[in-house]
């Protein structure tokens, strides 16, 4: 049995002066294949966040308190959210990117005016004293705040990723 060179010889016909016709990836496409490993990895940390609510949210229904209806709504919007990102960033669907970015923020922003308008919020800052009993209102506008730091991350992200997936304009 013959064994192969390990490289040394140039591929069989070519003499090496092919190289002006050989592919060249276009810059656009790297940044589309880089915003799409970003999307992704924002996506995770989203649904941990999420993940993180939700559990605050159970919480709050085994001390047999009142579950917030706003904020329910916006855990929910929130998860379809990043279900039609993920989905959207897998297909290159720039509709479904599109919508993402219109009910994720929907869904923070949401969650942000279920914080302020909770009875217990209200106490919390009317009486500094009791920050040690509502651990689960801390852990709660935590959870707001890092969702939505992520999720202006996630909007510049998207748009970027979006502006990249989308043909070059051609001048006329």
């Amino acid at each position: 049995m013959q064994q192969r060179n390990s490289g040394k010889r140039r591929p069989s016909g070519t003499d090496g002066s092919d190289f002006s016709y050989r592919m060249v990836v276009d810059n656009r496409y790297t940044k589309v294949a880089k915003g799409k490993s970003t999307l992704s990895k924002i996506l995770i940390i989203q649904a941990v966040v999420l993940l993180v609510g939700v559990l605050n949210m159970l919480f709050t229904l085994l001390t047999n308190k009142r579950l917030e209806t706003l904020a329910a709504a916006s855990t929910s919007l929130t998860f379809i959210s990043i279900m039609i990102g993920e989905l959207g960033r897998k297909r290159s669907r720039v509709n479904l990117l599109k919508f993402y970015i219109a009910a994720s923020t929907i869904g923070v922003l949401g969650s942000i005016v279920a914080i302020f308008l909770s009875d217990s919020q209200v106490k919390v800052f009317n009486d500094l004293s009791i920050w040690e009993t509502e651990k689960v209102l801390l852990l709660k506008i935590a959870c707001v705040s890092i969702g939505l730091f992520v999720q202006i991350y996630s909007v510049t992200a998207t748009i970027s990723l979006i502006g990249n997936m989308s043909p070059p304009k051609r001048a006329s």
